[in-house]
């Protein structure tokens, strides 16, 4: 039986149907105890008039209704900052609610794997009350962000697949561009050694160096991770767009950086030193007050910056881009004027070698990078879904990128990726990572990997340049060469964390000694990576720790288990804490005893772990000839390792 609506000629979308299959995937989330309370209305059929847009620009923000999708309308905020990718997003010309072309269709463009999609939606939104019961503008008669989620709801396959996400990843699907996550809370007081860059998220200071101007551009959230101490009104897990950042001086000459902040709930924050009411405004002239307090739209409240960085644990940072499609970098602000796109596939039993952890990683898709002039380079690995595949069926894998600078006349794989590499990327389970760098002219060996050996997708490599590049798929390697001059053996050890006795936590806290430790003898040195450590987690993959170990020198007389904390220095090794099942690295250690200590970044949390300690033994080749019918195998171990685990264990 028809509707009234497909009578009249009205758009129905029979893809996304104005029905429960449209509202949930899984009924895992609190908008299944709504299943009989939301109706379907059409905007004429809500209110008179209805609009995309209102004459007062404050009045289109995106307001939050009952579904958790902040992180989406943050990017939505970003929109109003940019006529031209708001004009991408939402073509124009559309007809609207009382032209003669109406039909009750919508048409979005949303950026999914590298190239624009085309979303059609009819304009029946679920309702409870007769009013809009998810997202929409703070004017009730503007329905642009409404519709927008409807759309982005069905490229994701339901409205409950919305609940949670990243703000970076809308912020991506809304331009096109690249966005970058920023913590405000770790901060790394140890660098890498042999000089390797590795990136795993900048801290907080990389705000900092924003400029003014970068500033007003970019389009910037804040979350926050954790219940916060000083403004509970703003929750967890909650995401939040910054509208300003603004100098002021007090009346006793001191500098104050303020910034305006935006809740898409659609409430002030009633806590703070600069709420509506609160003691900072009264340091001020009264005429700076009024006219801060004056530009303070609905849900919007000011920080200082150092409120700021004490209440959220995180900004997302998304790279301006300008109508001709050219990135601004937000470390610079130079144009990034040459950009190249490529894609790849992980194939399993082909070119999904895994990690650096294992013999196959030299099988992963490999790219050369040729740098003109020496210039600032933006390189971003994305990981995409397969085709036919809704976005909300994706799963992520953890992925990284590694560059090397080569010599091509001189140019051996095996040597080169058994080497550090110039720049790399923790393996995350990200679906976008970036690395940001400056390179001098040459060639430049890129090879993304996932984490896990065989795991398959596809993916897009990305790079932008203010200088001039050219990039190509590795057609022809050469061939792997067998190590010589040793051999590699492994053994894995398992252990806790203790709370209260062996939880210490990460090196930032004075009770880091507690962790576990475990020998490790080096007593090889041919040259090259001699030691591979791989930490891995016993949890779920929706509870995992953020772990990670250090490697210290045990002097001369000392034995592992007496190390005082006094004494555990330097680092000869780290590994920056992950929220990754495993980590681990391989390095170059000269013959002595050493310590591993694994460790959770927070102190106080219990969890198991299995530490596999692989170093290169001294062994001479095999001489032996093979024939059909025999096999030769070979149980290798090493007496002095396990004497020495044993005390561990």
């Amino acid at each position: 039986m028809q509707t009234e609506a497909e009578q009249n000629g009205m758009f129905v979308d029979g893809s996304f149907p104005a029905d429960d299959s449209s509202l949930f995937s899984d009924y895992t989330t609190p908008l299944s105890s709504l299943l009989a309370e939301i109706t379907w209305l059409r905007p004429q059929e809500i209110c008179e008039h209805p609009r995309l847009f209102p004459d007062e620009p404050v009045e289109a923000n995106p307001k939050q209704g009952i579904l958790g999708d902040c992180w989406l309308l943050c990017a939505c905020s970003m929109l109003l900052k940019n006529q031209h990718l708001m004009n991408k997003v939402f073509p124009q010309e559309q007809p609207l609610w009382g032209d003669s072309g109406y039909h009750g269709d919508f048409r979005f463009q949303f950026w999914k794997n590298g190239k624009w999609i085309e979303v059609r939606v009819d304009d029946r939104l679920p309702c409870i009350n007769g009013t809009p019961c998810f997202s929409r503008c703070v004017s009730c008669r503007s329905f642009w962000v409404a519709l927008l989620e409807k759309a982005y709801a069905k490229l994701h396959g339901s409205y409950e697949s919305l609940w949670a996400g990243q703000v970076c990843e809308a912020m991506v699907d809304l331009s096109g561009a690249i966005a970058e996550r920023w913590s405000l809370k770790e901060v790394k007081s140890l660098q890498q050694p042999n000089n390797i860059q590795t990136k795993d998220k900048p801290n907080g200071t990389s705000l900092s160096q924003l400029s003014e101007e970068l500033k007003k551009r970019c389009s910037i959230s804040c979350s926050i991770h954790n219940a916060t101490t000083g403004v509970p009104e703003l929750g967890q897990f909650h995401a939040m767009s910054v509208m300003e950042w603004t100098n002021v001086t007090t009346t006793t000459g001191e500098k104050v950086q303020l910034i305006r902040i935006r809740n898409p709930w659609g409430r002030r924050s009633r806590s703070g030193t600069w709420k509506e009411s609160g003691l900072g405004w009264s340091s001020l002239e009264p005429s700076c007050t009024q006219a801060l307090l004056a530009r303070t739209a609905e849900g919007e409240f000011w920080m200082n910056k150092t409120e700021f960085q004490q209440e959220f644990d995180e900004v997302t940072v998304s790279y301006p881009i300008s109508e001709e499609g050219h990135l601004q970098s937000i470390y610079t602000g130079n144009i990034l004027t040459h950009s190249h796109h490529i894609g790849g596939h992980w194939v399993k039993g082909h070119s999904a070698g895994g990690c650096r952890n294992n013999s196959t990683f030299s099988t992963n898709p490999k790219y050369w990078l040729k740098v003109i002039e020496r210039g600032e380079v933006l390189l971003s690995l994305l990981q995409c879904t397969m085709p036919d595949q809704p976005t909300e069926g994706s799963v992520k894998l953890a992925i990284a990128l590694h560059v090397w600078k080569v010599e091509t006349q001189r140019f051996n794989l095996t040597r080169t990726i058994n080497n550090p590499p110039l720049l790399s990327h923790t393996h995350a389970y990200d679906r976008e990572v970036v690395l940001h760098t400056h390179l001098s002219p040459g060639f430049y060996l890129l090879v993304p990997s996932t984490f896990l050996q065989g795991a398959e997708g596809r993916f897009l490599l990305r790079i932008y340049s203010s200088c001039s590049t050219s990039v190509s798929v590795m057609k022809s390697t050469p061939p792997l060469q067998p190590c010589s001059g040793g051999d590699w053996e492994s053994i894995s050890s398992h252990g806790c964390w203790t709370v209260g006795s062996t939880a210490g936590g990460g090196r930032n806290f004075p009770t880091h000694g507690r962790n576990p430790r475990i020998p490790l003898a080096v007593t090889y040195d041919p040259g090259g990576n001699n030691v591979r450590v791989t930490l891995q987690q016993n949890r779920p993959e929706d509870a995992l720790h953020a772990i990670g170990f250090h490697i210290y020198k045990v002097p001369d007389g000392v034995s592992c288990s007496s190390l005082a904390p006094s004494v555990m220095s330097p680092v000869v090794r780290l590994v920056p804490h992950a929220h990754s099942q495993e980590v681990s690295v391989s390095c170059h250690l000269q013959p002595g005893e050493y310590a591993v200590i694994p460790s959770t970044y927070q102190p106080e949390l219990s969890g198991q772990f299995t530490l596999t300690l692989t170093r290169r033994i001294h062994r001479k080749a095999l001489q032996c000839q093979e024939h059909l019918g025999s096999a030769i195998q070979e149980v290798r171990i090493n007496v002095q390792m396990i004497l020495s685990l044993a005390q561990f264990v």
